[in-house]
């Protein structure tokens, strides 16, 4: 009896990790125990989050410049505690946030020489009462960054203007995972409180809402592409690790529900719209399982598992429009070890000199669809798209300055000692006087108006 094998031009996609002398090596990543995934990629640079005495650091290196770290590399400094998550800005290839502890954002220039350390961001946004520990920019608007943190809180911001747009209110226990979905109009959060809710981003409301994975480890979440279509992953009640799939137009209902092991990590996911490739990265061990996502039952089909004996403490998958055409790259992710970071290179078997088309449809280009005030003002964009044919080139630098931004940081310092405190006390008491008795004058006006009238 002959068995049916599914076509698929991804069914016999395979990785491969480069050899040590073209890794990163005499890395220390960040021993924080807050879960995120400690590195990130843009078609430019890796950045790490990093073991840092007497404050935070992240270290941002190029993807030339392979080999070995000096024991002191320059790192970006100025968190006053660890450094918890970082982002690269989408469409500046120069510029990266990064969220700490210490309860602050701070956006960076990436300058062209990276070989001084750089203590001086563009701008910093406080707002958060505790620790940021996750961050995400906008995939269609300008400048438009979220951020999560220990005070349950979910922030949008405008950092060119530096300023807080909307704060999403509603998870009731700590947030793990933050995710926008195709347009940046939904975005959606896993809690410690076991649910899974979507908030409209502009209109700052809980639209969907429902109980998630039952297990009380972390659970991570993100949308597949252009669907309704959520996939999360997270634990069963006896810690089985889980995959999700839930669809918005009948959020209570599972698509797939899928036990994968039982293993302790947290299944780390991403997903390439291009490919319909969902990629599911173990902390803690060194597999990469991946799968093709469809549109009907199923739902997803298994292709393989990249597969190693070295565990991975965090996974960052290079954007598409920067993977190596030549070589039928379809993903290339950058795996942090203990003290090494490992590129992964995934490739379809083909040998041709012709683009293969087929496996590369237009993807996300790097270019805004639409500027921080038009997506505030209502305007809803997909990303724009371009053609890998003629393969990759990096943006112009563009360096910025966001010195308006750091306004609010400048004009209202902790008090430090008894004496601040008092003269601070003091200064707000006669503040809030000078309004009070503003307002009684214009009460009073108000008053005696009324009276003429009558």
């Amino acid at each position: 009896m002959s068995r049916f094998v599914r076509a698929s031009k991804y069914r016999h996609v395979f990785g491969t990790a480069e050899k040590k002398e073209k890794c990163y090596d005499n890395i220390k990543a960040s021993r924080n125990a807050w879960d995120t995934n400690l590195i990130k990629a843009n078609p430019l640079y890796i950045a790490v989050c990093w073991e840092a005495s007497g404050g935070g650091a992240f270290l941002v290196q190029k993807q030339t410049d392979v080999g070995k770290l000096p024991a002191q590399p320059p790192l970006f400094g100025g968190h006053k505690a660890a450094v918890l998550d970082i982002d690269f800005h989408p469409f500046n290839d120069y510029i990266i946030a990064s969220g700490g502890e210490d309860t602050k954002i701070f956006i960076w220039n990436i300058p062209e020489d990276l070989k001084t350390p750089q203590n001086d961001p563009v701008s910093v946004l406080p707002g958060h009462a505790r620790k940021v520990g996750f961050l995400q920019f906008h995939p269609t608007a300008d400048n438009t960054l979220a951020s999560a943190g220990g005070d349950l809180a979910v922030k949008l911001w405008d950092i060119e203007k530096g300023v807080q747009k909307v704060e999403l209110i509603g998870n009731t226990d700590v947030i793990q995972s933050i995710a926008f979905n195709y347009n940046g109009s939904l975005i959606v959060t896993p809690s410690k409180d076991k649910k899974l809710r979507v908030f409209d981003v502009r209109s700052a409301k809980v639209v969907h809402e429902t109980v998630n994975h039952e297990g009380t480890k972390n659970q991570r979440a993100l949308w597949l592409g252009d669907t309704n279509r959520i996939v999360t992953t997270g634990f069963s009640k006896t810690s089985d690790r889980q995959l999700f799939i839930r669809d918005t137009t009948n959020f209570n209902e599972l698509l797939v529900n899928e036990n994968i092991d039982t293993s302790a990590g947290t299944l780390m996911p991403f997903y390439d719209e291009d490919t319909k490739m969902l990629y599911l990265a173990g902390k803690g061990d060194g597999n990469i399982r991946y799968y093709e996502m469809v549109d009907e039952k199923p739902w997803q089909f298994s292709l393989s598992e990249y597969k190693s004996n070295e565990p991975q403490r965090g996974v960052a998958f290079l954007p598409k429009r920067a993977v190596n055409v030549s070589q039928v790259e379809v993903a290339r992710a950058f795996k942090l070890h203990t003290s090494l970071v490992e590129p992964i290179s995934f490739q379809v078997p083909r040998k041709s000199d012709v683009f293969q088309d087929d496996i590369y449809p237009p993807t996300a280009s790097g270019e805004a669809a639409l500027t921080a005030d038009q997506f505030w003002s209502g305007k809803t964009e997909n990303p724009k798209k371009v053609s890998l044919e003629h393969g990759f080139s990096a943006g112009v630098r563009k360096d910025i300055n966001f010195s308006a931004a750091r306004i609010e940081e400048d004009k209202n310092p902790e008090p430090k000692n008894e004496k601040e405190f008092r003269e601070a006390y003091y200064k707000l008491k006669k503040e809030n006087e000078d309004l009070l008795n503003k307002l009684a004058l214009k009460d009073v006006q108000i008053r005696q108006l009324e009276l003429a009238n009558k």
